[in-house]
């Protein structure tokens, strides 16, 4: 799915402002799948966040990034990830210690280039449903890092820099 971009990286860098750029821009964007299991969980009083069931977490983000790969439009211009696959998979493998979620990865392609989100330690922030600190967060980048590459992905890390200059440099990655 050559139209098909994620913006992954670590948590607390960045991603989703520069994703509400993209979209204040017209592109379609697709909220992280992760963050909208919590919120589900949270709001009916479950269990499967990644600070009380990683694993149970990681299998509802994987079946979510699915679908959302499933149901994104196709044709219509660049459609942005904030975060996908590969993300839910590398929890998962995170949580279980062994890869399992391969299958899904590999049908569901998404755009060669993946844009990398690296650690920002002066814009990061916790809150109700991003528990963890700085750590664990540079420890999910590390997974990812290299959970993106193995699976023929080429990784771009994002500048830090503006939500605008940041989009630029999206577009131009993806206009050569």
């Amino acid at each position: 799915m050559e139209t098909f971009v994620v913006i992954s990286g670590c948590s607390g860098g960045g991603k989703s402002t520069l994703l509400a750029e993209l979209a204040r821009r017209g592109h379609a964007v697709v909220e992280e799948p992760g963050r909208r299991v919590v919120q589900a969980e949270l709001a009916r009083g479950g269990s499967a966040l990644p600070w009380q069931d990683p694993e149970g977490f990681a299998r509802c983000a994987l079946e979510l990034a699915r679908a959302d790969h499933e149901a994104a439009p196709r044709g219509e211009g660049w459609v942005f990830f904030d975060r996908g696959i590969v993300d839910a998979a590398a929890a998962l493998a995170a949580a279980t210690g062994r890869q399992g979620a391969e299958p899904a990865v590999q049908s569901h392609r998404y755009h060669r280039r993946i844009f990398l989100a690296p650690p920002w330690p002066e814009i990061f922030v916790g809150d109700a449903e991003r528990r963890h600190g700085l750590k664990e967060a540079v420890e999910e980048y590390g997974r990812l890092h290299a959970a993106y590459p193995r699976f023929g992905y080429e990784v771009v890390l994002l500048p830090k820099s503006s939500p605008a200059e940041r989009a630029d440099f999206v577009f131009d990655v993806l206009a050569g």
